[in-house]
């Protein structure tokens, strides 16, 4: 199996689009934001005040470019896009089970994918090759 690039990973999130569920009518699925890239700049970055100064918590200008905060982000987005439709619990469920978790692992400044990088300084490229995988071979039939 052939890895994605984390350019052609990035290119998937801008065109990641939440599918309706099977009661809702297509046509009906209005997102408030276009794109991950839209969201965070124009809602996360400006809700989310922390100090970002690589020693309690951390952050990449160029957060696409780390694989797993485009994942962790495209996600927070989709969920965000559905949540805010419920007006009694929506915000909470998403800030309580979807923002606070995923971001503690983003601004994790010893663990998470921007460990390298600074808010200050800007991105590292490539500061942490991918977990180490070996193929998977399915064990022999019983004889």
């Amino acid at each position: 199996m052939q890895r994605k690039s984390h350019l052609e990973e990035r290119d998937a999130m801008s065109t990641a689009q939440e599918k309706p569920a099977p009661e809702q009518d297509p046509d009906q699925v209005e997102f408030h934001f276009a794109d991950v890239f839209l969201f965070v700049d124009q809602y996360l970055s400006q809700m989310v005040r922390r100090r970002v100064n690589g020693v309690s918590a951390t952050w990449c200008p160029r957060w696409w470019e780390h694989p797993e905060a485009g994942a962790r982000l495209t996600a927070l987005w989709q969920t965000w896009e559905h949540l805010r439709h419920d007006s009694a619990l929506g915000m909470s469920t998403w800030w309580l089970h979807h923002a606070d978790p995923h971001l503690r692992a983003l601004m994790d400044p010893d663990h998470g994918p921007f460990a390298a990088c600074s808010p200050k300084d800007g991105h590292t490229d490539y500061p942490f090759g991918p977990l180490p995988t070996e193929p998977y071979e399915p064990p022999a039939p019983p004889a």
